[in-house]
């Protein structure tokens, strides 16, 4: 797709890998919305990098469909393409595991990502046109210790990109999977602290990298899936 002038909401984007694919897609032309739970937080990442704010915690599914009608009126009822950015983790081990964890985890990498993407996905019909990217992981991939939550909401997000993927290829929807190994951003982080970047850890930059050269792709082809891996972490 062709970046400049084109329409994008990016789900977590006060932050980390939202924030530095908008200001990477800014750059390039874009007109980006940024979403967060925090108002202070999202409209200081806005005016740095020139991104509309939208507050909305994907995780709120009481005021769902009020906040995504919310921002896909500022952007005009027109929208090119979707970054499910937003994500959270917690990590306890077999015999710590509670249905909140659960709950709080799938509220935000599931259901929230799941509902607001069926709605981009009617516009996307109607113009039978636009792209979706998914932000998994390389725990979509394999479990690991600890990772029975996380790991298994990062599964789902896999699954579902696979059946989007089949239901919407007739619709012109290009549907992909981006899976970045540890990156040095604040997700797993209460305060969302960002963490300091490491030399042999990906960063950001990394994957905003991936994701736009996702969307640059010539709209007759799309990347199903694509995994990143920093090359020497050890």
């Amino acid at each position: 797709m062709k970046i400049k002038d084109s329409k994008i909401l990016i789900t977590g984007g006060s932050s980390g890998i939202g924030k530095e694919t908008a200001k990477l897609l800014i750059e390039k032309g874009a007109t980006v919305i940024i979403t967060g739970r925090s108002k202070e937080r999202l409209e200081k990442s806005a005016t740095e990098i020139g991104a509309i704010p939208c507050v909305f915690d994907i995780s709120d599914l009481s005021n769902f469909k009020e906040n995504t009608e919310k921002c896909i009126s500022l952007l005009d009822g027109k929208v090119d393409a979707l970054i499910n950015n937003a994500g959270i983790g917690v990590f306890p081990k077999m015999g710590e595991i509670t249905l909140e964890n659960f709950q709080s985890i799938y509220a935000t990498n599931v259901f929230g990502l799941a509902l607001l993407t069926q709605e981009i996905a009617r516009i996307f019909i109607k113009q039978n046109y636009g792209s979706i990217i998914n932000i998994g992981s390389t725990a979509s991939q394999k479990g690991f210790v600890g990772g029975t939550v996380y790991a298994s909401s990062k599964f789902a997000v896999r699954g579902m990109t696979q059946s989007w993927q089949a239901e919407l290829r007739k619709h012109n929807i290009r549907v992909s999977l981006v899976n970045p190994s540890e990156v040095t951003t604040a997700f797993a982080d209460e305060n969302r602290v960002e963490r300091t970047d490491v030399a042999n850890k990906l960063s950001a930059t990394e994957v905003a990298h991936t994701i736009v050269s996702t969307l640059e792709m010539n709209d007759k082809g799309f990347v199903p899936e694509v995994t990143l891996w920093a090359t020497n972490p050890f």
